[in-house]
């Protein structure tokens, strides 16, 4: 079959499809938004979408941890064994929040909400496979794509968990999606490169002499080498990369002391290292370290630093970006298209992703109802 034709009857199938589950689909989200789960807890979640997904005949593989899946589609004989598998991933968990929405599908779980539209994604994700399901039972599907149902995006641990599963095994470009309500409803966001920061954690402590405020010359004045610490180090870190990179140190806690007329011997401060670019994000721990030292021993102070790894840059492959694009083109043919005009400093754990394969991630529509180098990947924010 001549490429357009199998694009056409693609698009024909895609039509019949979702006017056969159109009703389906917009019920199945309503209920996970009535259901949402927080991080690692997303039990119902995925016995739910698992359920679905065997009643069309496919095989999920459930995470060791008890929430999140894999599930393959397609041929896994020759001529397709020698072509990288394409994956696509879905978000499920819920934020800690209170959904003070007024609608019949309002969260029914104190202090849980699909505030950030994971129950979207999943369901998005789960129309995919039941398409592609049809399309690989009709012989349809050229090759094999993977879906990946993460849990605990917002923990920022689930990604890894997917990875250790062997989520991306024979993966070689992986593709996500995001609702932004920075778009209409209708329109398709695309970006090529950093799309989502880096997002590391910091911790400093500090200890040195104390004593009274009326003789701060017999101390270590921590609480004035402290400050110093937080002004100066991040004034020092955009000298010291380049801006493009936007690496930057922002404080969100800082401890010290219990009563204004006293110096005390030990204090603490708590931020956040956010970054756009791969390299710039690998230098940071060695980087902020030495700063925060030099600072230290200018004062007489002792220092400690703990750096946590959060989760990498998410940066879309240009490649990947490029097809989304003439995908677009394709099935919204009546329906405006733009690139996606930001990038988020808030971080998401796409770039797990993106060190295994090449991908791309891309923003829709709030009615739309986000190591090894050697693959390519794509995601969307």
């Amino acid at each position: 079959m001549a490429g357009d034709e199998q694009g056409n009857d693609l698009l024909a199938g895609l039509d019949v499809f979702l006017a056969e589950h159109e009703a389906e689909l917009i019920e199945f989200r309503r209920d996970l938004h009535r259901h949402p789960e927080l991080a690692f807890k997303e039990h119902r979640t995925t016995r739910r979408v698992a359920l679905r997904l065997a009643a069309a005949g496919l095989r999920p593989v459930i995470l060791p941890k008890g929430t999140g899946m894999l599930v393959d589609i397609g041929s896994e004989q020759v001529p397709y064994t020698d072509r990288p598998v394409v994956a696509l991933r879905a978000d499920m968990d819920a934020l800690p929040m209170t959904d003070d929405k007024d609608v019949p599908y309002r969260s029914t779980v104190p202090d849980a909400c699909h505030a950030c539209g994971h129950d979207v994604h999943t369901t998005v994700l789960l129309g995919a496979g039941l398409f592609l399901a049809e399309q690989a039972a009709a012989g349809q599907l050229p090759g094999r794509v993977r879906l990946v149902f993460q849990p605990a995006e917002e923990a920022g641990g689930g990604a890894l968990d997917v990875l250790a599963a062997g989520g991306m095994a024979s993966v070689g470009r992986i593709f996500a999606l995001h609702c932004d309500p920075r778009l209409d409803a209708g329109q398709l966001g695309v970006r090529s490169g950093a799309i989502t920061a880096a997002c590391d954690r910091i911790q400093v402590r500090v200890s040195g002499p104390g004593g009274h405020t009326a003789r701060p010359h017999l101390t270590a004045d921590l609480v004035y080498a402290l400050g110093k610490i937080l002004t100066e180090v991040p004034a020092a870190l955009s000298r010291r990369v380049d801006p493009r990179s936007s690496l930057s140190l922002v404080w969100g806690r800082v401890s010290a002391g219990t009563v204004a007329n006293a110096i005390p011997d030990e204090g603490m401060a708590e931020g956040t290292v956010r970054c756009l670019d791969d390299e710039a994000w690998h230098s940071a721990p060695d980087l902020l370290k030495g700063l925060i030292d030099a600072v230290a021993s200018s004062y007489g102070i002792n220092v400690e630093v703990n750096y946590q790894r959060y989760v990498p840059p998410t940066v879309n492959d240009q490649a990947s970006s490029a097809m989304i694009s003439s995908a677009a083109l394709d099935v919204l043919a009546d329906v405006r298209r733009g690139r996606a005009r930001h990038r988020r400093r808030g971080p998401g754990d796409g770039g797990h992703g993106d060190h295994r394969a090449v991908g791309r991630r891309r923003d829709r529509g709030p009615a739309a109802a986000r190591r090894d180098r050697r693959v390519t990947t794509a995601a969307i924010p």
